[in-house]
């Protein structure tokens, strides 16, 4: 893999893991068409915390509130002012359980080599985003989660690690679906991303020297950086898109996409 070539998949990464038309997707059909077929899964994960990186940097104020809060419950210390932020951790466990079940499933089909595949699943993200905007701004603030919330963002996310499924997408949809804030179920469909690209990382870290061996520093380093500093970009991008409920722009570019990967690659 050329340096060239890996900042190329970054920026697929950072664009399309936030932006939602799939990273997954756009990651295997570039690779196909790029003859990286055989690069290893575990380029992807690097790929994914590069981006968990940006989630970081983005949603720090509400990332670092939520840890605080956590803590003053431990020691008995907390307030009103921790209700919010203390709200969303049991619906957060209750998703990444369900997203990791449906995740270590999934992840035993191997999707390798089948850009067709993922292509036609770009055409049901389209038909998810297109779904989701005829929802009606909800009245469900984080302070108003319920474990059913959990459950049906982690079953989204959890069909989100399909190639051509957009976690974001999905996950947003299935929010705003479950009758949630728009702002809400956007930021909180990010925060979902945290643990389940930790765990993915740990699922792949047994792969770590086929990764070595197959690509090299530079190119990894250069991809990475590039899928960070796009995949801020990215979301400072987008937030402002899922709050006037406009995902469905994205249906314009991910239906001629997989109109072309499913007959033109």
């Amino acid at each position: 893999m050329s340096v060239v070539q890996a900042v190329l998949l970054g920026l697929f990464q950072g664009i399309a893991e936030f932006l939602p038309i799939s990273s997954s997707g756009h990651l295997l059909l570039a690779k196909d068409v790029m003859g990286l077929s055989e690069v290893p899964v575990l380029f992807d994960v690097v790929l994914h915390i590069a981006t968990l990186a940006s989630v970081l940097v983005v949603f720090r104020v509400r990332i670092a509130g939520i840890i605080v809060s956590i803590a003053r419950w431990i020691t008995r210390n907390s307030g009103d002012r921790d209700t919010e932020n203390l709200a969303l951790v049991v619906p957060a466990i209750v998703a990444t359980v369900i997203t990791a079940a449906l995740g270590l499933a999934i992840d035993s089909i191997d999707f390798s080599g089948q850009p067709k595949v993922a292509a036609g699943l770009l055409l049901v993200t389209a038909a998810i985003l297109v779904t989701g905007s005829r929802f009606k701004q909800g009245s469900v603030g984080y302070r108003d989660l319920r474990l059913r919330h959990g459950v049906i963002l982690g079953i989204a996310q959890g069909f989100g690690v399909l190639p051509g499924i957009s976690r974001s997408g999905i996950t947003i949809s299935a929010g705003l679906a479950a009758g949630m804030k728009r702002a809400e179920a956007g930021e909180f469909s990010f925060l979902l991303s945290i643990p389940a690209i930790f765990g993915a990382l740990l699922l792949k870290l047994d792969d770590l020297s086929e990764l070595s061996s197959a690509v090299a520093p530079a190119p990894l380093f250069a991809s990475a950086i590039t899928a960070f500093l796009v995949g801020i970009a990215s979301l400072l991008v987008l937030m402002p898109i899922v709050r006037k409920g406009k995902l469905a722009w994205f249906a314009a570019y991910l239906v001629p996409a997989g109109l072309i990967g499913l007959f033109l690659i």
